[in-house]
């Protein structure tokens, strides 16, 4: 009796609970696809829901830059939550992260929306998706737990959604002509620091990344699915994806995309809904949301529905029909669905496949060994234990692989800076994709950079080796404590990395005085090769408290200060040397607006406002022309159109400023606006043109494409040399692996310095056609043109490309604190 009553009891509650629960429409005032949703009340619907659903879990697992939650929900049957880490540590034995004998019985789907910004559709449709799992399909939710993530990017998608509320006619206007449909620079689509965050998963700069990885790796789920939206006249996309497939994706995975793909179909075509599948969106590049969870064994896939930014509420398209946004909401709520559904008929499946995946004793390389310098090594550690990747520290001796310097067998001699990374752990498939040295590529036509190999990118020497290397318990490093030197003459400190920018650039914003050497020296018994930095007191003499402030910031950076009793060098220069420049602390501005690269700019300001931690004033183009440019050092340029920036006149002013001391830094694209014009020494390296007036064009119309890719460069990585006694370059060897993501080519400067530059090109991975090779032969890449007392600097690649080619970024901070820096501004 007493059992009856509790049972009427809870289902009384139970029932109370759902009467309270309202539908989208009920809570928020408007019908779905209505209106946009703001972030705060997407968060606030979910919040309901969870309040009021015994079948809905909502957490939040971090914040924005501009202080949005991030969130997710976890939804499935009542049982299942109750028993929710019992399922989630079964699920993860078969990986073997978790240890657990028993047997994982659910299938785990991982959606997530929302990662550009202004792809806004797609939020509206988890808002849809949620409310009808828990009242329709709560028989799917027996055997599937569902984890949703209603928006990646709150910051962007608030950007566009403030925007267009903003804007947008009432009633809505769907010509293509109307201001509704024109986002303004930068659009909705990046993030707080203008970051494509669907770019990101594998290098996880960014906070959002970071933040979601964390729960990422608790659940590695059986299938994730990334919604997105493209052009307005495409109407759908979905699994299976597009040719290359990287070699490491099973046929499991590859197949299971076809089937799902084939149960989206039949709604589609039930709907008259137009699709397609297998073009443009490849599995290659792994750092995207369908490539990256492929790598940890799920089921990766992207859906891309038509409007993007241009949509709005109604828009009409090129083939004379309107798309609304509640037709992108219904699509995008159907291929979700349709995607549970699947999973809950294939659990076994699913499961016994995702078992085999973290099998790793067929992969070829067994072990990764990188050596490198102490700071390097450190950053890699960091990112791998962002991905929760094993490593250890290499046992002392030689390790035989295929030499990622000298592209064939070779040996490294391992020492207290050598790491071993295996992939006989979890995610060795994962490390696999990281630290191949070259990615085999089944077609060249990818819709990514094909190269990104991390030993390249850090910066370090690599061996990959088909057997297990030894290895030992990891040490830990002795934390550097400097001590105060009062009687002394200063303090020296060397130049190799990132880490010693930021250094610097604290000392510079505490008013510390800094040198740094143009020519090698000795100090205490010690060498300190260009670029190392020597901080006097004959400097500093007007500083109080001088040595304390410099040591305690020389601790909380871990730099090991050498201190100096006199400045008389054991050899070459002394302190006072003309050898030893006195640097000025640069005021750097950079150009953001209509013309300048977002994406660009946006690595510009995470760069100095995250990496260095240095003042930084953005500029617009939109009033460039009117701006006093004395009141800076250094101007910088992020790729971009500049011709309707730099008329004339402006482009005078620029001259002139640099000619009076400024430094101009142009990259990427922004270098093409001084090629070739009066008083720049820069040239394009153009091939000779085909002469075509006699054959005609004879390409056949279905082979224009491949045609084509024989000029392109999809992200290879070329071997340059390097002038490293120029300002630049210190910090550097005599070599340097650029990564190439254009086919731009500038000649080798007749008057400036050729600081990093290409004889005969070797592409050391990636693709790269065959016409745009021979076009780098005697190319600049990295380079200084003296004008005036100014300095012009030429990076035709990017060295802060999406904040992961770490081994670029000491280059960035050279050319701004070092380069022609020999004034000092009172």
């Amino acid at each position: 009796m007493k059992s009856t009553l509790l049972f009427v009891v809870f289902l009384f509650l139970g029932l109370q609970t759902n009467a309270q629960l309202q539908s989208p429409e009920e809570f928020l005032g408007y019908e779905i696809g209505e209106q946009f949703s703001r972030h705060a009340d997407v968060v606030n619907y979910f919040e309901h829901v969870a309040k009021n659903s015994p079948l809905v879990q909502y957490h939040t697992y971090g914040k924005t830059n501009e202080r949005r939650p991030l969130t997710y929900t976890i939804i499935s049957s009542e049982e299942n939550l109750r028993n929710l880490e019992e399922i989630r540590n079964n699920h993860l034995g078969n990986t073997g992260i978790a240890e657990t004998e028993a047997k994982a019985d659910k299938a785990i789907v991982w959606l997530s929306y929302n990662v550009h910004g202004n792809e806004a559709s797609s939020t509206e449709a988890a808002i849809k998706t949620l409310y009808e799992l828990i009242t329709k399909k709560q028989e799917w939710l027996q055997n599937t737990v569902v984890i949703i993530d209603p928006s990646v990017n709150p910051d962007g998608r608030d950007r566009y959604v403030n925007w267009y509320n903003q804007v947008k006619a009432e009633p809505y206007s769907p010509l293509q002509a109307a201001a509704e449909h024109h986002e303004p620079w930068p659009g909705g689509r990046p993030n707080h620091y203008l970051f494509d965050l669907n770019r990101d998963w594998a290098w996880a700069t960014q906070v959002e990344t970071q933040q979601r990885l964390k729960i990422y790796n608790q659940w590695m789920p059986h299938i994730h699915v990334d919604f997105h939206e493209q052009g307005i006249n495409d109407p759908y996309y979905f699994a299976p994806a597009a040719e290359p497939f990287h070699e490491i994706i099973t046929p499991f995975q590859k197949d299971f995309q076809t089937e799902i793909g084939k149960n989206h179909a039949q709604y589609f075509d039930k709907e008259g809904w137009l699709f397609f599948t297998k073009e443009r969106f490849d599995l290659l590049y792994p750092s995207y949301g369908d490539t990256y969870p492929t790598y940890m064994g799920a089921i990766g896939m992207t859906y891309e529905q038509a409007g993007h930014g241009r949509a709005g509420l109604g828009i009409n398209t090129d083939e004379a029909y309107e798309l609304t946004l509640k037709d992108r909401v219904e699509h995008h709520h159907t291929s979700g669905l349709s995607t549970i559904e699947v999973a809950t008929k294939n659990i076994d499946a699913l499961n016994s496949e995702f078992k085999k995946y973290f099998d790793n004793t067929d992969l070829e390389y067994k072990s990764y060994t990188v050596k490198g310098n102490a700071d390097k090594i450190a950053s890699l550690k960091e990112l791998l234990d962002k991905h929760e990747i094993k490593y250890q520290t290499a046992a002392a001796g030689k390790v035989k692989g295929f030499n990622y310097s000298e592209g064939k067998g070779g040996i490294l001699n391992a020492d207290e800076n050598t790491l071993v990374i295996n992939t006989n752990q979890p995610k060795g498939k994962m490390v696999n994709v990281l630290f191949e040295p070259s990615t085999t590529l089944t077609d060249s036509l990818t819709y990514d950079i094909t190269a990104w190999s991390l030993p390249y990118a850090y910066g370090l020497e690599a061996v990959a080796s088909t057997r297990e290397v030894s290895s030992e318990a990891n040490s830990t490093n002795a934390e550097i404590t400097n001590t105060v030197n009062p009687s002394g003459a200063g303090y020296v400190t060397k130049w190799n990395a990132l880490q010693d920018a930021q250094f610097l650039a604290e000392l510079l914003k505490e008013n510390i005085k800094v040198r740094f050497t143009e020519i090698p020296f000795t100090s205490e018994g010690k060498k300190f090769d260009r670029g190392s930095l020597i901080i006097t007191k004959s400097d500093n003499k007007t500083k109080k408290d001088f040595d304390n402030t410099v040591v305690e910031i020389a601790n909380k950076h871990q730099r090991d200060l050498v201190a100096a009793n006199t400045s008389f060098a054991g050899s070459g220069p002394d302190f006072g040397s003309p050898e030893v420049k006195l640097m000025n602390p640069p005021k750097v501005a950079v150009l953001k607006g209509e013309g300048t690269s977002s994406l660009n700019y946006g690595e510009i300001w995470y760069f100095f406002e995250q990496d260095l931690k240095y003042p930084l004033t953005a500029l617009n183009t939109d009033y460039f022309k009117n701006i006093d440019l004395a009141q800076f050092d250094v101007l910088i340029m992020p790729e971009g159109n500049y011709a309707d920036i730099l008329d004339e006149d402006t482009l005078k002013q620029v001259k002139d400023w640099v000619s009076n001391g400024g430094k101009l830094i142009a990259i990427g694209s922004a270098a093409k606006t001084f090629a070739g014009k009066d008083g720049f020494a820069l040239k394009e390296n153009k091939s000779e043109a085909k002469d075509s007036t006699v054959t005609g064009n004879l390409i056949p119309y279905a082979q224009r494409e491949r045609e084509a890719a024989k000029d392109m460069i999809t992200g290879s990585i070329i071997k340059t040399k390097l002038d490293n006694t120029h300002p630049m370059a210190f910090g550097y060897g005599d070599t340097y692996l650029s990564l190439k993501l254009s086919s731009d080519s500038y000649k080798l400067l007749d008057k400036g310095f050729n600081v990093s530059y290409v004889q005969q090109p070797e592409i050391v991975a990636g693709f790269a056609g065959s016409s745009a090779i021979k076009n780098f032969e005697n190319s600049l890449v990295f380079g200084e043109e003296r004008m005036g007392s100014g300095s012009v600097i030429y990076m035709v690649d990017n060295p802060l490309f999406r904040a992961f080619w770490e081994n670029g970024k000491l280059f960035f901070a050279n050319s701004v604190f070092f380069v022609n820096n020999n004034k000092f501004g009172l």
